[in-house]
């Protein structure tokens, strides 16, 4: 995975030193190669292998881009990203299908909400279908609601092998991915910035490019930057149908728009498994992906953000269902039954979980688009969960054409 390197020139050694090797990470380096032949990418990863965290652990889904504001990046590169990420595994030989998804209204007083999301797609250029009851049960035969539609867009893939790909691409191109190199401190210059790392490497470069996703954070902080945010980690907590005959696709709640979560759903994913959730809690840790991992300092700055004091007082009773129903099988199980009514507590089995790098501001608000910031010789990827994957194409390109023009 690591490429042959080349000769330090003028005392840099590199170009652009990318910082996070997860699918954002790796799609910039990939654009930068093609947009760029012959700049010098050094991509940073500080676990042994890339697309460990949120790239490697989600459902695997292609969004279609349409709950997402006409006009926000989210909307522009989810809609594009889409396209490009199914065209992208059908030139690379990478397991992905388009499947299209229910969004299930099952309650009356979720109507608008859902007539909402219809107007919210065509203004985003997303073919929509509404169902009826009855339509409904001829895609899902186990599904009930009061109405639906159907986007026909969304597909799933697997990220983990996207993102692979990618760094394969780069490499090939001439950059270089290192993984084990836990970025530890920044020294900024006029030039540029200087990296050490945690097992002593150091590395100078023109331009440094923040893609740490869980500490997207920590690393602008290192550089002297001030994000004007703050990663509060969310854990997704997912269960397994042990029955996946019981869906066919995929299959979601309206969405409380009040929330960047999209509500406990249903992904059979690319294996033929059928993923049940995330519900969404606090991680005690920005690698927490169960209750059992603790690491105090990052807790403790979680806690003393005044974002996530603001957040918790804001929507208590919000989080309150979340950590219900993490703690009870029997209450995640009801909230399944409101769009799967057979399910029975018995064919839900936990499996693998995730952690969403969620950016809060110091009022508590939570950023829903992606946010993307510049200083000197330095571009910072501060949000990026999902649809971060679907839209990593057009993001990479995005902060290649920053990057460019430090240069």
């Amino acid at each position: 995975m690591t490429g042959t390197g080349r000769r330090t020139v003028h005392g840099f050694d590199c170009d652009v030193l990318v910082v996070g090797g997860g699918i954002v990470g790796l799609s910039t380096a990939y654009a930068l190669t093609r947009s760029a032949p012959g700049t010098r990418v050094v991509v940073l990863e500080r676990e042994p292998a890339p697309a460990r965290h949120q790239t490697g652990r989600n459902s695997g889904v292609i969004h279609s881009g349409i709950y997402y504001r006409p006009g926000s990046l989210k909307a522009r590169y989810a809609v594009s990203g889409a396209a490009e990420m199914v065209k992208f595994c059908a030139e690379h030989d990478l397991p992905h299908r388009v499947t299209g998804k229910l969004i299930v209204a099952t309650r009356r007083d979720e109507l608008p909400r859902l007539h909402a999301l219809v107007q919210r797609g065509r203004e985003n250029g997303i073919p929509v279908r509404e169902l009826g009851p009855a339509q409904i049960t001829e895609y899902e035969p186990g599904v009930r609601g009061v109405a639906a539609i159907r986007v026909g867009t969304t597909g799933v893939c697997d990220f983990g092998a996207v993102a692979r790909k990618l760094a394969d691409l780069a490499v090939a191109a001439g950059a270089e991915v290192r993984c084990g190199e836990e970025v530890v401190a920044v020294d900024r210059r006029p030039w540029g910035a200087a990296v050490r790392t945690a097992a002593g490497t150091v590395l100078r470069a023109h331009v440094l490019v923040n893609c740490a996703g869980l500490r997207s954070d920590t690393v602008a902080r290192l550089t002297g930057d001030d994000p004007g945010a703050r990663i509060v980690p969310f854990r997704g907590e997912y269960y397994e149908l042990m029955d996946p005959s019981l869906v066919r696709g995929l299959v979601y709640p309206v969405p409380d728009p009040a929330f960047p979560f999209l509500g406990v759903h249903l992904t059979r994913g690319i294996d033929g498994s059928v993923h049940v959730g995330p519900n969404a809690v606090p991680a005690l840790a920005r690698e927490g992906y169960d209750w059992g991992v603790i690491r105090p300092a990052e807790l403790a700055a979680t806690l003393t953000w005044p974002g996530s004091r603001r957040l918790a007082r804001r929507h208590w009773r919000y989080g309150a269902g979340e950590l219900r129903r993490s703690m009870s099988k029997e209450a995640f199980t009801a909230e399944v039954r409101r769009l799967l009514p057979a399910v029975t507590s018995d064919v839900l089995r936990r499996t693998d979980a995730g952690v969403r790098a969620q950016a809060v501001l110091r009022d508590g608000t939570l950023v829903d688009d992606f946010l993307i910031r510049e200083s000197r010789q330095a571009v910072h990827v501060v949000n990026a969960p999902s649809p971060a994957a679907t839209a990593s194409l057009p993001i990479g390109r995005e902060v290649a054409r920053r990057v460019r023009a430090m240069l």
